[in-house]
């Protein structure tokens, strides 16, 4: 079993920036990928950015391309995810995911942009 906490969600303007954390614990061996998923009111959940153990892949949503910066530390067993220039339609629940045999989920964080 693997547990994810996620941290750093909040209200901020436009403009502005957040960094989301998630912290990992449990059985971490042979976890090969981590990520970030959001969902919108109304919405389907959407890949965000996703990241392998060594860091040597990343993958980003169009939509936060040039904007979002996703890293891990493996020393902490943490993954973050830095938003610069945000915008009211990065509005969702983050929801930070582990691939270890399956996908594990952390309960998710409240990102609000406000215009």
């Amino acid at each position: 079993q693997v547990q994810l906490v996620e941290s750093g969600g909040g209200l901020v303007q436009a403009g502005g920036s957040l960094r989301l954390s998630c912290s990992t614990s449990g059985s971490i061996f042979s976890i090969n990928s981590m990520g970030w998923y959001r969902q919108a009111p109304g919405k389907e959940r959407e890949l965000v950015a996703q990241i392998t153990v060594d860091g040597g892949s990343l993958k980003y949503a169009d939509s936060v391309k040039a904007r979002f910066t996703i890293s891990r530390d493996n020393a902490k067993s943490t993954v973050y995810l830095q938003m610069n220039s945000l915008k009211p339609e990065d509005t969702a629940v983050y929801y930070c995911f582990a691939d270890r045999f399956r996908r594990y989920w952390g309960q998710g964080t409240q990102v609000t942009v406000s215009s």
